[in-house]
């Protein structure tokens, strides 16, 4: 079938929207009509090529949408289901089966290496095969996507609003609930709040953190922190030492940090201001990057315990579902942190999200 999509021919240039044929669904596959699409910082990574997903591609990885066709095997789904669309995993190698899917050995071919599971593309453009992104690539009115990576969820809340919880608000919110699970009463500190420390702000709360510190530069996105649950917020700007700020706040440092950024500095300041034994998450996606720390004051001499985590470590069939129940609930309000903008301005989108304009642009269809 002919689609409109979001085309990247050549890196760190401007999405072209275009005319592609997508193929038919294959037998464990869907196919949905998208409704909104959230714009990720993975994504530009991409565009840019920090990353380097085979050219030309469609990218697009924070789909919600409506289930419009099922393969023959699919079981779980149906046409008229509202869905949101995540990372793939196969469901049967050993990550898979110890509960943590996002180190599926086949998301990363399945995100990155531009083809679904068996290893073929659906999309063409006047016969050349395009890219597909996190086995969805869905900058587009249409996509394909494994029954593994769509996850069914309520037809009472805004669907558009819904697909940033397949990557961005997954990972940040799954990072404290699913991964670093602080205690009630402790003490957290997230540097950045752009979407995704929102979203690990908006956690910490519901997850009952007594001291939750937000550190930006953007006084706009402090504020919005500040009204979201931060019990102080920092602007890196306006102090001398960060840490020593935090360490006045928290008395002996902090249990537990979040850094977004991947900013080696930051990632330092995330160390440092960690008491004995408290355990720092990095999640920022960027091209190759190096730091610098005294093993002996930032991790080993002092117990703490520095850790990676991709998609929140979440089972997002169980996790995604959950998380519409806490905004229905009020304790997860995305709402707050998104911005719509029409296809045609999907550009725009990218441009205000790079410079801080906007928090969460989501596309919508």
């Amino acid at each position: 079938m002919k689609i409109k999509a979001a085309v990247t021919h050549t890196p760190r240039q401007k999405f072209v929207i275009e005319e592609v044929e997508l193929a038919e669904p294959k037998e464990s596959e869907v196919l949905v009509k998208m409704v909104g699409c959230g714009v990720c910082h993975t994504d530009a990574v991409a565009r840019d090529q920090e990353m380097p997903v085979p050219l030309p591609a469609v990218l697009g990885h924070e789909g919600s949408g409506v289930v419009e066709k099922v393969g023959s095997s699919v079981r779980t789904l149906k046409p008229g289901d509202h869905v949101v669309l995540t990372v793939f995993s196969c469901g049967n190698c050993e990550a898979c089966l110890t509960g943590h899917p996002s180190q599926c050995e086949q998301s990363f071919p399945t995100s990155f290496c531009g083809v679904y599971k068996d290893g073929t593309k659906r999309l063409t453009q006047n016969g050349v095969e395009l890219s597909t992104f996190f086995a969805q690539s869905s900058f587009a009115t249409y996509a394909i996507a494994d029954e593994r990576n769509t996850v069914k969820i309520d037809d009472d809340v805004d669907l558009a609003l819904m697909g940033p919880l397949g990557c961005g608000l997954q990972t940040g919110a799954g990072t404290v609930l699913n991964k670093i699970k602080p205690e009630a009463g402790s003490s957290i500190v997230i540097f950045g709040c752009g979407a995704v420390g929102l979203s690990a702000l908006m956690a910490a709360k519901i997850a009952g953190c007594s001291i939750i510190i937000g550190v930006d530069v953007v006084p706009s996105r402090l504020e919005l922190a500040k009204e979201l649950g931060a019990t102080q917020v920092i602007n890196g700007n306006d102090v001398e030492d960060t840490v020593a700020e935090i360490t006045k706040i928290t008395g002996k440092g902090a249990d537990y940090s979040l850094d977004t950024t991947a900013s080696p500095a930051l990632v330092n300041q995330a160390l440092y201001c960690l008491k004995p034994l408290g355990t720092c998450a990095i999640v920022g996606a960027s091209g190759e990057t190096e730091f610098n720390i005294k093993l002996q004051y930032a991790v080993m001499g002092l117990g703490k315990t520095l850790v990676g985590v991709v998609e929140g470590d979440s089972i997002p069939k169980l996790f995604i579902p959950t998380l519409v129940k806490f905004y229905k609930e009020g304790r997860f309000p995305i709402d707050k942190l998104i911005k719509f903008y029409s296809f045609e301005d999907i550009n725009q989108a990218f441009e205000d999200s790079k410079n801080g304009i906007t928090i969460k642009p989501v596309i919508k269809f």
